[in-house]
Formats: structure tokens, sequence, C-alpha cells
């Protein structure tokens, strides 16, 4: 790996994907030997407009590509937790091969965003919660199964007088009970387990998982990029040979949303531009939708 970046998209993806383009591409000029761009993945939930803006090579949901990421260096892996800023995955793997998953997707609650919104409650950065909470001897019980209920239990542990750091370390253990509890409910954890995400760089939520399951949890050192990293294999996989041009960073991107009277569906179509003529659209589950309609839209 010659090129990271980790970023927080803000709400807006495009500007996320423009800025990480800036930031890799003065990372490649300052290295000796002059390095090319031969291929472009994106997964996340941003992959479609990510990939329309790059013009990508592959773009993949995030199971295969935590997938293949953590496989490419852990070829024995049998189950993964990932938690990231919006979402969490729990992956399990047999012989290689993703054999079952599960995702949290309705609800905030045990993932990175929850997490950065409390560390603001308290006070503190992010970063700092983990080592902050393993210096509790004291952790309070957090019932963090919802965020409101959470929050709710946050003001009324610190009005009652806990300390910050043992209200830290409570919701690191909660957003470990909340995942195996939601996540994990019939599911059989087997070793080696890998965790990743960018909730992942917190050690007090790794040292949760141990304890709950009885388990070592390896942590790679990249391994908040593991989703990237699956996703840039399987673009070189799927290069075109050709050469990436980084003036996308450059060039105006927009978006705008109808809902298709095409038929009883009324689908809400997003469409995509670059520099105001149409790129694509998604969101349409049935051919009925008028393109030439959502040319005009822009």
């Amino acid at each position: 790996m010659i090129a990271e970046e980790y970023i927080w998209t803000e709400g807006n993806p495009i500007e996320a994907v423009k800025n990480l383009l800036r930031s890799l591409k003065e990372s490649l000029d300052k290295l000796q030997e002059e390095a090319e761009v031969c291929a472009v993945g994106t997964t996340g939930s941003a992959r479609k407009l990510a990939g329309v803006m790059l013009g990508a090579d592959a773009v993949k949901n995030e199971i295969t590509a935590h997938g293949v990421g953590t496989l490419s260096r852990y070829p024995d892996a049998r189950t993964i937790f990932e938690i990231g800023g919006q979402d969490a995955k729990l992956i399990l793997i047999n012989d290689g091969v993703i054999v079952d998953y599960a995702m949290n997707t309705l609800c905030a609650a045990g993932t990175g965003a929850f997490l950065s919104s409390q560390a603001k409650r308290l006070g503190i950065a992010v970063e700092e919660m983990g080592d902050m909470a393993l210096r509790s001897l004291a952790p309070a019980k957090i019932a963090a199964r919802c965020t409101v209920f959470a929050e709710s239990d946050m003001v009324h542990k610190a009005q009652s007088g806990y300390r910050k750091e043992d209200l830290v370390a409570g919701l690191c253990s909660a957003v470990v009970t909340n995942y195996l509890n939601n996540l994990g409910k019939g599911k059989v954890i087997q070793p080696p387990v890998v965790f990743q995400g960018g909730v992942s760089k917190n050690p007090a939520v790794a040292r949760a998982f141990e304890k709950e399951t009885g388990l070592p949890v390896i942590v790679d050192e990249n391994s908040h990029l593991m989703g990237a990293i699956g996703a840039a294999i399987l673009a070189q996989r799927a290069a075109a040979g050709r050469v990436f041009d980084f003036r996308a960073a450059e060039r105006t991107f927009s978006t705008r949303a109808y809902e298709c009277g095409g038929c009883a569906n009324q689908c809400e179509v997003v469409c995509f531009y670059q520099d105001g003529v149409l790129l694509d659209t998604w969101g349409n589950r049935c051919p009925n939708y008028d393109r030439q309609k959502a040319a005009l839209v822009g």
C-alpha cells in the first residue's frame, strides 16, 4: 500500500470522493518513482455514486469487498466483525468462501456515528474513547440497544455521578453487546476472528469482543481500510487497461431526484450529472422510467 486516506463523509459523498482524490494524488506525487492508477474500485453505501464519478472498473457490495480484503491477509479467517461509521456487519467464512452474513442498516446504535455523537456529548474526541475506557475500573452499564435509550441512559448516569471514563467504558461494552445480540443471534462464531472497520481502532471495543466471545480477536494495522483493500483487489481483477485521470476531482457533479410515474411503483429515481450532463440514473425497479425526462430534470 503506497497511499491511503480515511476521512468523514460528512453527509456529502461527492465532496468526500473529491477530497480523497486530491489527497491520494498528493501522496502519489511525493513518491520517488512515478505511479499510475490502472484500476478503480468502489464499495460501501455510496458505491454506485462514487463508481459513476470515477468510471470504476469494479463496484461491489461491502460484504464481498470486506471478505476479499480480509482473506487477502488472513486466508484462514472464519469470522469477520465489521463496524463502520454507518452500519455494522457480521460475515462468516468457510474454506475461503463467504457462507453467511448479517447487517445492521436500520439503526445507528453501535456504529461509529453513534460513538462519535456520544463522544461529542461528553466533550471528548472519538479517537480518545478507547484509551479512556481502558482506564475505567467500574464501567457503567449503558442500554445501547437503541440510540434514544442510550442517550437517555448516558444523561442519567452522568447526572448520577459516574466518571467520564466509566461512561465511555460502558458505551464500548454496550456496543459489543448490541452487536452480538443483534447480528450474532443464531450465528456460530468461530476463530480466527478478524475485527475491522473504523470502530476497530477503538481498543476497548476490541477487548470487549474478546471478553464476550472468549476468543482472540485480530485487528490488522489497516483494519479501517479493509473494505477499500478488497475493492482495490476486485478492481485489479477487472482492470480494463487504462490509466485513471485524477481530474475528476475538479469536475462539477450533482444529483437530482424525481418520482417516476411510469407505473404503479412510483419509484424515486436518482439522476447523476457531470457538468450538467446526465451520466446515470438508479432507483427504478422496472424499465418503464423515462430516461429522456431524467435528462431534462438536470
